[in-house]
């Protein structure tokens, strides 16, 4: 099994090996947004309109939430990665037992603040008094369960990252389809409204990361769980942290980015706007997650063949990412802003939300061609353990550029101007990436020149 894995990441044809990891890579992802989207989509049409207000409010908390486990998981993967394509099972499995506890930790970490101070966070993010009895109730259930999230999300990736993609990708499938399931039959059945969703959720949650944790018990696994490294080495903990602060950092900004815009659409719109946001938000991830799907199916192969010294492949292995997630954000981006109402109308019938959010993503995805290519070059940085540059870029489309344009554009533009923040940041955030793409080429052209 080992030598099959390993002979494919080095010989395959980079076409038919992309497809063999992106496509798992890619229902995983979407499987992640789905949890999310599924629970609005119910939400919206069973509960009602301030709901779905009151659901984005919890976005910042669980998205910040969500980041330990990606921390965890990208750093985890991208290392277990490198260790395989040099032949060093054994760190590879130091590695991965490290991660079991790091994930247990930094769960706790974020857990119990986020539990005592809820309701003055909600009211930081934009909530109100018909908004925020909604979002406790998704929360109290929620934010507990978040360890099984992040173990789920996790050590899925770590699985697709040590040659079994499949297997990851039917994992995140059976609680996806679980959720599904489980969500009407609570929100209506049992007539629990936004509690419901949230059961639903921690429920499939805990199926998937049952089996993904057992996959790593098994005998026919290329890595295992073993007791001699559960014991916390430092410097494997900095090692898998130096590569998924990248993410991490994507998670926090993700945060505040939410938090700032929150206000900024309730200042600006009330109530119904910071649902519209949720809605937005709600569509953008579904193509976001795809392309993401396709740079994390890069991962296996960039960071085994960068390990391996074969930077031909890799230099390959980018060029098809980018075409691709380029297409896709192309696809995007003509669907947002030319059938915007068409999209909106899967989340809500209420007028007012509806014409609030269609206006909301034609603006937002104006640009929205141009963001495949930040996404890929960013997931290449992380994949060669170039954490600095993944940690920038990560940074500069939702922090660095986003929250000034947010500040910025409201007073002279009002309601339009919180949406215009989007494509101002997409476009500066891909010039970002191509220039620092541009220029780790050459240093690697003049570094080859010179030996």
């Amino acid at each position: 099994m080992t030598n099959e894995i390993t002979w494919r990441l080095e010989h395959d044809k980079i076409g038919p090996l992309l497809r063999h990891y992106a496509v798992p890579a890619v229902i995983g992802t979407m499987v992640n947004a789905l949890y999310n989207i599924v629970d609005r989509i119910f939400i919206g049409q069973g509960v009602g309109a301030l709901a779905i207000s009151g659901l984005t409010l919890t976005f910042p908390i669980m998205i910040l939430l969500q980041g330990f486990g990606m921390l965890v998981g990208a750093g985890a993967a991208t290392r277990i990665s490198i260790f395989l394509g040099r032949k060093e099972n054994d760190q590879a499995e130091h590695v991965l037992g490290n991660a079991l506890i790091l994930t247990f930790l930094l769960c706790l970490l974020g857990i119990i603040p986020s539990m005592l101070f809820m309701k003055d966070m909600l009211q930081w993010f934009g909530g109100s008094e018909l908004t925020i009895p909604y979002a406790e109730e998704y929360l109290y259930i929620a934010i507990p369960a978040n360890l099984l999230a992040s173990l789920s999300f996790s050590f899925n990736a770590i699985m697709r990252a040590s040659g079994y993609p499949k297997k990851a990708m039917y994992l995140m499938l059976l609680g996806a389809v679980l959720n599904v399931i489980l969500d009407p039959i609570f929100i209506f059945g049992f007539d629990m409204g936004i509690k419901g969703a949230a059961i639903a959720t921690v429920i499939s949650m805990a199926v998937s990361a049952y089996f993904v944790l057992r996959h790593f018990t098994r005998k026919d696994s290329l890595i295992r769980f073993k007791k001699v490294y559960f014991r916390l080495n430092w410097p494997i903990i900095l090692s898998i942290v130096a590569i998924g602060i990248s993410p991490f950092a994507m998670q926090v900004a993700g945060s505040l980015v939410n938090v700032v815009m929150n206000n900024a659409l309730y200042t600006n719109g009330g109530d119904l706007a910071v649902g519209a946001n949720g809605i937005v938000s709600s569509i953008g991830l579904l193509v976001f997650m795809l392309t993401m799907g396709i740079a994390m199916g890069m991962q296996p192969i960039v960071g085994f063949n960068h390990g391996a010294g074969h930077q031909k492949r890799v230099q390959d292995t980018l060029k098809l990412v980018i075409l691709l997630n380029t297409g896709i954000m192309t696809v995007g981006f003509i669907c947002g802003v030319f059938f915007p109402e068409l999209l909106v109308k899967g989340f809500t019938n209420d007028p007012e939300l509806v014409r609030l959010s269609a206006d909301g993503l034609r603006i937002s995805m104006a640009v929205f061609f141009v963001v495949g290519s930040q996404i890929s070059i960013t997931q290449f940085f992380q994949s060669i353990g170039v954490a600095w540059k993944a940690i920038f870029m990560s940074l500069s489309r939702q922090f660095i550029f986003l929250i000034p344009a947010i500040i910025i554009f409201p007073p002279y533009f009002g309601l339009n101007g919180v949406w215009m923040a989007y494509p101002f940041s997409d476009i500066a955030a891909a010039l970002t990436g191509w220039i620092l793409l541009f220029l780790h080429v050459r240093k690697m052209k003049r570094l080859r020149a010179e030996a």
